[in-house]
Parts: C-alpha cells; structure tokens; sequence
C-alpha cells in the first residue's frame, strides 16, 4: 500500500462493511462442506485485526477442515506469536523481500528495517509453528542480488524461503517485464552456492516448485507464474474482508456475498451462488499475460484488484 496514496489521511473501510467473525467462519464453513481442505488468513496485514486469536479458533474448529495458515509482514508477529499459537496457529508465512536494512525500506516503503519482521520470526520459531516460510518477491536491480544471502541466512535457520516472480499483481507496483528475475535463473543463482535438486510437490496444485538442498540442510520454493503459468492447475478462491469473491488474483472484480448474507440467504442459496461462480470461472490471465503486455494498445494495463486487498 504505497505510502504516497495510503497515508494518514486515507478513509479506510469503516467497521461495518467489514465481515465479522460470524461471517467469516460461516462462509469458511461453506467453502469447506463443498471440498475446500485449506484455508489461510492474509490481508492487508492480518495481525492488524482486533482479537485474531478468536477468529482462528472459529475457523480450526470447522469439521473437515485438514488446514489453516496466516501470512503476514511479520512486524507484530513478535508480541502476537504466543497468543496466535495458543488458538492453535501452526503454520506461518513471513514476507519479507530482503533482510538488507536499504532494500527492505525501499521495497516495503516504510522508514523501519527489517530487524523487526527478522525477531518476529524468531518468535514464531520458539512459539512452535513449523514450517515457517518466507515469501520474497525478485525485482531485478532491486533485491536479486541479496536473493543468494537470503537463502543462506534462512538454511541456517531451518526455515523455507519461496521466492516469487515478480507480478503485475494490481496497477501500483510499476510492474515492467525487463524486471522479472525467472525462476529458471533464481534456482540457477541459488544452485551455484547451494546445490539443488527438485523435489515433488506436497500436494496437487501447489503452486511453489520445490527444490532441497543436495547436503540435506533444507528446502527452497520458487513461484514461476509469470514463466511459467499455472492457471489451469490453480484451486485458489479469495475472499475479501468486505465480502467479495475473487477467483483470480488477476481479477478486476469480485462478487459480493455480504450482500446476499445480510439479506437473509440460507447456506443452501449462498453454496448454489457460490458453486455457480466458482464453476463458471474462466481466469487464465497468467497464461495470456505475454500477448497482453506487449499489445500495441497496452491492453495488459487493465484494472486489477490491488495486492493488499486480496492476499497472495
């Protein structure tokens, strides 16, 4: 959320048009009497919600849910870490795109450094949640030169760090194509100071290739969706906290079930309305995003859902 737009002065969403806890586990509930096995709170930044610890024993309760998993920026993941995994959080995504104090400023636009988000981590470690992953983003000319140190500084701590292509996720991060690092190239650069070798996927559909460390000390992820997309294998839906679906993280727009909730709806008409959409999907964005970002009326340019709103 660029500090230049989202300052002090901004109006956030007032209380009311954000989904309470009762709604959010409702909903949860039905997504998962219809299949759904995961499910995982991000944001915005999660731990800025009031009580959390209460929404996340609503939602582990849920029969026939096999998962449940946060991620955050980490920056009050140290004073939060005890009270997250006594609610029964076990698994924590941290992002942090470098832990060099510049370049986490610069990509984070705050005036802190990473020392925070790196102690809140530590905190994670020694609550007991496991594994604990770190998502970096690779911009070329920004971070990828310390993508190399990051691997290594987290091997030792027995972390797993998944390094992503960077995306034209929303229309604020001044995406350009020439600043995407491939994954073929990340493994590549990691490869030269800590040997690789590929790894089968824990579950069908995940999204991160998975390689270890050939001494044994570890594991890396790598998300290539920019070359190499996966839509056709994504079981991904999101839910925005004002209510809306978003079948894609590319998407434009979602579709409100607050509405039709606070109507009165029954969990049968809101399943049948929430199976219709999900059945009718058709995203595959990141499949027809070189033809887009190339056309000569910049069409790839289109309005997206911004990052923030909708989580990785």
């Amino acid at each position: 959320m660029p500090a230049e737009i989202y300052g002090e002065g901004y109006q956030f969403l007032a209380k009311p048009e954000l989904l309470t806890f009762e709604e959010i586990e409702r909903l949860a509930r039905l997504f998962v009497g219809m299949g759904v096995e995961k499910l995982r709170i991000t944001g915005g930044e999660p731990l800025l919600r009031h009580e959390l610890p209460q929404l996340l024993q609503r939602l582990i309760a849920i029969d026939g849910l096999a998962d449940l998993a946060l991620t955050t920026n980490g920056y009050l993941l140290g004073r939060q870490a005890d009270a997250l995994a006594a609610a029964g959080l076990s698994r924590i995504t941290v992002s942090l795109d470098s832990h060099d104090e510049q370049i986490f400023k610069q990509m984070s636009g705050r005036n802190f450094g990473p020392q925070r988000v790196l102690e809140g981590i530590d905190a994670a470690a020694r609550a007991g949640m496991s594994p604990i992953k770190i998502n970096c983003v690779v911009q070329r000319g920004v971070n990828d030169h310390t993508l190399v140190e990051l691997a290594g500084y987290f091997r030792e701590r027995g972390h797993i760090v998944r390094f992503i292509e960077f995306m034209d996720v929303g229309t604020l991060n001044g995406w350009d194509l020439t600043q995407v690092v491939t994954a073929d190239e990340i493994a590549e650069r990691i490869d030269g100071e800590f040997p690789l070798e590929p790894i089968a996927p824990n579950y069908a559909g995940e999204v991160a290739t998975r390689y270890r460390y050939r001494d044994g000390g570890g594991e890396i992820g790598i998300i290539p969706s920019v070359s190499k997309p996966f839509c056709a294998s994504c079981t991904r839906a999101r839910l925005t906290i004002e209510g809306q679906l978003v079948t894609c993280l590319f998407a434009e727009s979602g579709v409100d079930l607050r509405t039709p909730m606070r109507s009165g709806n029954s969990d049968a008409e809101l399943s049948q309305q929430i199976q219709t959409i999900w059945t009718a999907r058709n995203d595959r964005y990141s499949e027809l995003r070189a033809g887009l970002a190339t056309s000569p009326d910049k069409s790839g340019a289109r309005s997206k859902i911004e990052m923030y709103q909708i989580g990785g």
